[in-house]
């Protein structure tokens, strides 16, 4: 006798899977015909978002051979959450293993750039905090300052140049696409929702790498330490007047930690 749960895994199996056994299984109490239209419909709608997420990819490959590409990924890749414009971010590293998109080596390049500007454009807004909270902090410790950054930032390193690539797919461009020297990588962008929209930035690899450890939480101290080629006091007062940051902590000082251990 089916419990509920092989029921569902059937299900599942049926409208995802497209297995026609379990398909004719199921059809005893359930309509195969209805089984297609809840199959069709979820199809439908994961296809449309990842439409959504990634424009710039379609057109690049045509929209024939993205909804194929789609098809395949959906059926290993279902949403976590109910929320579509979360939906896709695994799509990239299944363009890069997807043997039919090899003619294109940067196609997982763009999907990536696609996917930061959909995260930026569904990010939550958020206040930053006063600079007069960072001045407060006393001379003794701030080098321990850690930065939490906008929700909105992403710091993307591609082995193409995907963001010419992007503009110029978005613009139909076909002049600037022709006209891209793939041989220019890697680059290292910046992609951030600001007051004016959208904007996707292109940074020296130094630079890149300083904001880098600052969104990924390190002390500042270290930051700072580690950036020799570049202006970093100058660099972080720019982030700073930028917005970038929304909060800041206080890293625990090494010996406190050897304690708590010892502890």
């Amino acid at each position: 006798m089916q419990t509920l749960r092989d029921w569902q895994y059937a299900m599942r199996a049926s409208l995802i899977g497209r297995e026609p056994a379990i398909t004719q299984s199921l059809a005893r109490g359930v309509s195969a015909d209805r089984l297609d239209i809840y199959r069709n419909t979820i199809f439908s709608a994961l296809t449309r978002a990842l439409r959504l997420a990634y424009p710039a990819t379609e057109r690049l490959v045509g929209a024939d051979f993205f909804d194929g590409a789609a098809d395949i990924f959906i059926r290993t890749h279902l949403p976590r959450t109910a929320y579509l414009d979360q939906y896709g971010d695994e799509f990239p590293d299944f363009l890069q293993s997807f043997a039919p998109a090899a003619r294109l080596p940067y196609l997982a390049d763009v999907a990536r750039l696609e996917w930061a500007v959909n995260r930026a454009l569904h990010a939550v807004d958020e206040t930053t905090f006063e600079l007069a909270q960072l001045a407060a902090v006393g001379a003794e410790d701030r080098g321990r300052v850690r930065f939490r950054p906008r929700a909105s930032i992403s710091l993307l390193r591609t082995q193409y140049p995907a963001d010419h690539i992007w503009r110029a797919v978005l613009n139909r461009d076909d002049k600037a696409l022709a006209a891209i020297d793939l041989r220019t990588g890697p680059v290292f962008l910046l992609i951030e929702r600001g007051e004016d929209g959208m904007e996707v930035i292109r940074m020296q690899e130094p630079a890149w790498r300083f904001l880098s450890a600052l969104c990924k939480g390190e002390p500042l101290e270290a930051v700072i330490e580690a950036a020799r080629d570049i202006d970093a006091p100058t660099a972080l007062a720019e982030h700073l007047a930028a917005g970038r940051f929304v909060a800041f902590t206080l890293s625990v000082p090494a010996m406190e930690k050897t304690r708590e251990i010892l502890a």
